[in-house]
């Protein structure tokens, strides 16, 4: 017992070592054992009935056309000779799983040991191309075809061998004259093998290919399906950095502003009530800003609601420090420029929309930042505007004078916003501390090619506009 069960571990650890190899999927009957065993008992008692059956069947034929079949009595020397090759061919099938070619040549071989030995066996000599036909199939789809080949060329001269053995055995074909007897065998073995070969290896290859296409096709639909969702996960990773920035921008902006003041009014409720009132309604502007920001924000992510639409831009800067003066000593720089085609044009001109979204939100996230971990610290905001081919925005602010009020030791999302806001638009960020022991903020936008502008229009050319416009009207 303990020799046998290496013996029945083998055989089945085969199979996991074979069909990974294999990249065309394997049909059932060449991978297991069992359905070997079918196969190979389907096809000789279908091949045994026959045998029993065509004779009956042929005899009661009313109108016989062609000559008359002579088939060799049941159980005479020919007729078990026939059968024990028929299932010598079908046992043959067994070895599809093991070596499938060697299976196809022994199936094709057979036939003419068969033929030789009873060469009465004529009208049934038939039925042995039923074996080869199932071994063709078998072998085709276990085989690749380039390496099938030698096979299948084998195959084909034993069965035109033993169609031609039987054929000059039984008729006589090459006592009267040996080169038509030669052709005539030849030909009757040409026709069986293409029958018997040819035929079952073109409608595997045929069934093998279509299946290939739909395998590939399911393949296909399924890496389509795997960078769709791929696709929208990036976009809606995309998206939710973006609402992440705008949600942080927003509400640092206002809240950091309304936890500074919410400080201060504690401290002047009993001492200076007046700036205390202050105070408390600029909270309640802070607190009604952000809830307008944040109604706006959800109103764009909702698709049942209409939502205002607005976009700040750098001119928006001017009123953001503004509203940033009621909390902390801020001071607005605007450098526009003073001669060029960009004299007269509004401030940030040739800056793209996103492009003025990133650096308003810059500047908002600076002097929210500026306020929260430097409270009392002047901050100067500075808008260089001179340039052609860029703008360029800075935000400094000195030391701290007083103790921050609210900070907290993690963060690092506003630098990390302003961060994505700029290479999304291209832009050019630094941020840094400063020798003096403040921090500074700079951000360089790329300008997009402004049109050219038009000449000025002359008193002459007012003058001669009348009469040309008279000697174009006739036209």
């Amino acid at each position: 017992m303990a020799t046998a069960e290496p013996r029945r571990s083998a055989p089945e650890a085969a199979p996991a070592s074979v069909s990974p190899a294999s990249v065309s999927p394997a049909p059932a009957p060449a991978g297991r054992p069992r359905a070997l065993w079918v196969v190979a008992l389907v096809t000789f008692a279908v091949a045994l009935a026959l045998m029993l059956a065509l004779p009956p069947l042929d005899a009661a034929d009313p109108d016989p056309v062609g000559p008359v079949s002579r088939y060799p009595a049941v159980a005479s020397a020919a007729w078990t000779i026939l059968s024990l090759g028929l299932a010598a061919q079908s046992a043959g099938l067994l070895l599809a799983r093991r070596a499938p070619r060697t299976m196809l040549v022994v199936a094709a071989a057979i036939p003419i040991a068969v033929a030789a030995l009873a060469p009465r066996s004529f009208d049934l000599f038939g039925l042995t191309t039923l074996p080869v036909v199932v071994a063709v199939v078998l072998v085709a789809l276990r085989v690749p075809l380039a390496r099938l080949w030698p096979a299948l060329a084998a195959a084909s001269v034993l069965v035109v061998t033993g169609g031609a053995v039987l054929w000059a055995l039984n008729a006589g074909g090459f006592r009267a004259d040996f080169v038509q007897g030669l052709t005539g065998s030849i030909g009757q073995g040409v026709l069986q093998a293409v029958g018997a070969i040819g035929l079952p290896l073109l409608i595997t290859l045929v069934v093998l290919s279509r299946r290939e296409v739909r395998a590939a096709r399911t393949a296909e639909a399924t890496a389509v399906d795997r960078e769709a969702d791929a696709r929208i996960d990036a976009a809606v990773s995309r998206e939710r950095a973006a609402m992440a920035r705008e949600l942080h921008d927003i509400a640092a902006h206002h809240l950091s502003g309304i936890a500074l003041m919410s400080a201060v009014i504690d401290r002047q409720i009993d001492t200076d009530p007046e700036r205390a009132h202050e105070g408390v309604r600029q909270v309640r502007e802070q607190s009604t800003a952000v809830l307008e920001d944040l109604r706006r924000l959800v109103g764009l992510l909702r698709d049942d609601s209409p939502a205002e639409r607005a976009v700040e831009t750098v001119a928006g800067v001017v009123d953001l420090v503004e509203r940033a003066r009621f909390r902390s000593d801020v001071r607005l720089d605007v450098l526009p420029a003073a001669a060029g085609p960009r004299a007269s044009r509004p401030l940030g001109d040739g800056v793209g929309p996103l492009a003025q979204l990133a650096a308003y939100r810059t500047v908002q996230e600076a002097l929210a930042n500026a306020a929260l971990h430097a409270p009392g610290a002047p901050c100067t905001v500075t808008i260089d505007d001179r340039a052609d081919d860029h703008l360029a925005i800075r935000v400094e602010n000195g030391p701290a004078t007083v103790p921050a009020v609210g900070s907290t030791p993690a963060g690092g999302n506003g630098l990390r916003g302003m961060r994505e806001r700029a290479e999304l638009v291209g832009a050019s960020l630094q941020v840094g501390p400063t020798d003096a022991g403040g921090w500074t903020v700079s951000l360089r936008l790329g300008r997009e090619d402004l049109p050219t502008p038009a000449p000025p229009v002359t008193d002459a050319d007012t003058a001669a506009r009348p009469a040309t416009d008279a000697t174009e009207g006739p036209r």
